[in-house]
């Protein structure tokens, strides 16, 4: 029996969730999870370690490094064959709102909002 899949703290989800070429059929489309976008944020947007992400994410670090790597196939996948990148679903938790702050995005992320909460 396989373990369950941990739920990842994610601060915030992207105003845009969809780039590339808008001419294609769905199902063409390549699926990046918000936990993946989020990898892609932290470590390269706010230039933290793989470590400090894993501890922002509440997972281990080997899990963001597979996540960061997956990330960047579809990435480049999305890139060098002029496919439409979504970013949708995955296992996760937002950060409250009324709790965010500017530091938000950053390792000392305030509190999380409760299980009924969670998308």
């Amino acid at each position: 029996m396989s373990r369950p899949i941990k739920i990842r703290a994610v601060c915030q989800k992207p105003e845009i969730t969809i780039f590339g070429p808008h001419n294609q059929e769905e199902k063409t489309f390549i699926y990046l999870t918000l936990e993946e976008y989020e990898t892609i944020r932290l470590i390269d947007y706010e230039d933290l370690t793989q470590e400090e992400c894993a501890s922002f994410m509440k997972v281990a670090r080997t899990t963001v490094q597979r996540m960061y790597n997956e990330a960047r196939i579809k990435i480049s996948d999305a890139l060098i064959n002029g496919r439409t990148l979504k970013i949708k679903g995955g296992n996760y938790i937002l950060c409250n709102k009324s709790q965010r702050s500017n530091e938000c995005n950053k390792i000392n992320c305030p509190r999380f909002l409760s299980k009924k909460d969670r998308f």
